[in-house]
């Protein structure tokens, strides 16, 4: 039986993943192009996702497991499926060749050379990189759908987190692509493909899950999405902020993500 919000956890799933194609709008116009307010952007979006992973969902995990196992075995295995998430992200961040990997953000004003080989060079290297986040966004999908689904404000704050966190995903499909093949429309294309694995893995996942879907499963499933968002947001998101404006800009927009995702939790209660 599909739940109710159904269409609604599936259309923030979309929203989140497509999102890959504001960065390469971005890219496109370079000339407007603001590190800062991007990196201040990350850092807003870092901490909204490591905020809510430990003071909302994590906690939401472990009641959810405590109720069935007791206090102690419950607790052990929301520790063990967050860091069970934090294991998976990370071996496919291993599997990903460095040089290929979308954390990688080349700077957008850099000169490129007409020469065909680093041409090739520059689309192999945007290819790769649309594969390897479509690996990335099916995590961060199936994150997204479940959470949506458990609770729709939730997921509303989760989506945009992610959201932005694509942008500069976008923007390392893209800007190899379409300097490859001053092609726009080929590199936006691309792009735009590569956030669709989003709402494909959240697809996937939830009807590979549907059958054994329960407190036990939610409580794993919804812990393991908790240790994923923090390693995104430590791994990716800070690192990526800091590369495009200043150490403090970054921190600032962390605090200020932290603050408003306090507050949104807060009307809730």
């Amino acid at each position: 039986m599909i739940p109710e919000n159904f269409i609604f956890a599936l259309g923030l799933t979309i929203f989140a993943g497509l999102s890959t194609g504001i960065g390469s709008t971005m890219a496109f116009l370079s000339k407007n192009f603001n590190p800062k307010f991007l990196a201040g952007s990350l850092g807003f979006s870092a901490g909204v996702m490591i905020y809510v992973s430990l003071v909302e969902i994590f906690v939401k995990a472990k009641d959810s497991l405590i109720i069935i196992y007791g206090y102690k075995q419950g607790y052990w295995l929301t520790v063990l499926a967050f860091f069970g998430g934090i294991a998976i992200i990370a071996l496919i961040d291993w599997l990903v060749p460095s040089f290929e990997n979308p954390h990688e953000l080349k700077n957008l004003e850099d000169p490129v050379s007409d020469n065909t080989v680093h041409n090739k060079k520059l689309m192999r290297m945007g290819m790769f990189s649309a594969l390897a986040i479509g690996i990335h966004n099916f995590p961060e999908g199936l994150a997204t759908f479940i959470a949506a689904l458990q609770d729709p404000a939730l997921g509303v704050s989760i989506a945009v987190a992610i959201a932005i966190h694509n942008i500069p995903e976008g923007i390392a499909v893209s800007v190899p692509i379409y300097y490859a093949t001053k092609n726009r429309k080929k590199a936006f294309y691309y792009s735009f493909l590569s956030g669709l694995a989003e709402p494909v893995g959240a697809i996937i996942g939830y009807f590979l899950l549907i059958r054994i879907f329960g407190d036990t499963v939610f409580g794993i499933v919804f812990a393991g999405v908790a240790g994923i968002m923090v390693y995104i947001s430590l791994d990716e998101l800070l690192p990526t902020a800091e590369e495009f404006g200043e150490h403090h800009v970054a921190i600032y927009g962390l605090i200020a993500g932290m603050a408003v995702m306090a507050l949104s939790l807060l009307m809730f209660v």
